[in-house]
């Protein structure tokens, strides 16, 4: 196991954190009192901006936490359906949550295998949401590293896999496996192992959405950054321990902290931008887009920690060595081969604009499957959308979602 030499950097961070306690007291502080019938500036337009003033420095100093799903319904065939969220099962780093309709509706089967790449599952919301008319939904719910005991173990790119067969047994047959972003990887690998290994249930698809399946493909920031730093330098400079206080407490991390400063630090000025929108917006009164960039942010500024082991495995064996691109990839001394998938269709989409994950780097997915026959592969580049556009939004929707539809359909046992 391996050690960092920056174990306080989470202290400093905290202590950050409590030293902005009498800013936050103070922004508190005014909120009650912006309405209160002795504020002689309520109802003035100074007034609005010493609101959209106190918000802003409020989001700056605020803990975002992790989100609900908050999904109670769905409509299918202009009939309103209630969802009930029930948690199928509770491993130490994840949840198998169920999206229950109200009244029985025969939809095929689909797992959301979600990403652990710093945001949490909830960041799919709209995924889930939009697929719930088409399909009988479930999820995997990754846990905040900093909320598992250490006592509980670790969790590296190779457990990742394994709950990803278990989950895929528990649910087949007729089953079908949507996977996003970085889960493409530990989702392609865990149906390869259900081939190779006896006892296991295959999935009817497989549909991986802008995952880095090879890296060397058109390269983005991301993929280059991961390449310019030796194994060393991400031990030395990302991974710290959780502090006293979480029950995740020794655990060696890389914390979500420091993956939203590289969220950000990606592209700063969209950030900025955004955040002067959204102050014009609340001085202006402007409800509905206020509401939308508050949601938008609140999901986005919520990220999770990642235990060190599985972060570090991820950055060698995907982003550093191309294992499963090159054929070397093994989990717990198995190999990893796509080319022993022969039923399991397999449907790769990606974003023309994607910054994250670049165009080729999920459809070599496809090639690696080369025991598959033509007609049970399929692939979409989905025109003026980025990364989270694949996913989520108007096109994702529209467009998108469509094409999962007719492609499960189609590949669906009977």
């Amino acid at each position: 196991m391996f050690t960092s030499s920056n174990s306080m950097l989470y202290q400093y961070r905290e202590f950050f954190k409590s030293s902005l306690a009498p800013y936050r007291f103070m922004v508190q502080y005014y909120e009650d009192f912006e309405q209160s019938e002795y504020n002689f500036l309520r109802g003035t337009s100074l007034n609005s901006v010493f609101n959209a003033s106190f918000e802003m420095l409020e989001r700056i100093t605020r803990e975002y936490p992790k989100l609900g799903y908050n999904i109670k319904t769905c409509e299918i065939d202009g009939k309103k359906i209630n969802i009930i969220q029930q948690t199928m099962i509770s491993k130490p780093f994840c949840h198998l949550i169920h999206f229950k309709k109200a009244q029985k509706i025969s939809q095929p089967k689909l797992l959301i295998i979600s990403p652990m790449s710093g945001h949490h599952s909830t960041l799919l919301r709209h995924t889930i949401q939009e697929a719930l008319p088409f399909f009988d939904v479930y999820i995997t719910d990754w846990i905040d590293a900093r909320y598992v005991p250490l006592e509980q173990g670790s969790f590296d790119l190779d457990d990742y896999i394994d709950y990803c067969v278990e989950f895929s047994d528990l649910l087949s047959p007729k089953l079908n496996i949507l996977a996003v972003c970085q889960s493409a990887v530990p989702a392609l690998a865990a149906i390869s192992l259900c081939y190779s290994e006896k006892g296991h249930e295959i999935p009817d698809s497989l549909t991986i959405m802008g995952g880095p399946i090879d890296t060397r493909k058109n390269p983005t920031e991301v993929d280059k950054f991961a390449l310019q730093r030796n194994m060393d330098w991400f031990e030395d400079h990302v991974i710290t321990k959780v502090p006293a206080g979480y029950p995740g407490h020794g655990r060696l991390v890389y914390p979500g902290f420091l993956q939203l400063a590289g969220f950000i630090m990606m592209n700063p000025q969209r950030h900025i931008e955004s955040h002067v929108k959204l102050f014009n917006s609340i001085v202006n009164n402007e409800t509905d887009k206020v509401a939308l960039q508050r949601n938008f942010y609140d999901e986005y500024f919520s990220v999770m920690d990642m235990s060190a082991e599985f972060y570090m495995q991820t950055i060698k064996s995907i982003f550093k060595n191309h294992d499963l691109a090159l054929g070397k990839m093994k989990s717990r001394g198995r190999k990893i081969d796509p080319s022993l998938i022969t039923k399991t269709a397999m449907f790769g989409i990606e974003g023309e604009k994607d910054d994250i994950t670049g165009i080729g780097q999920t459809k070599a997915g496809l090639a690696l499957c080369s025991g598959l026959k033509d007609d049970k592969k399929q692939y979409h580049l989905q025109n003026g959308v980025g990364h989270y556009g694949i996913f989520s939004g108007r096109r994702y929707k529209e467009e998108i979602l469509p094409l999962i539809v007719k492609f499960v359909k189609k590949h669906s046992a009977d």
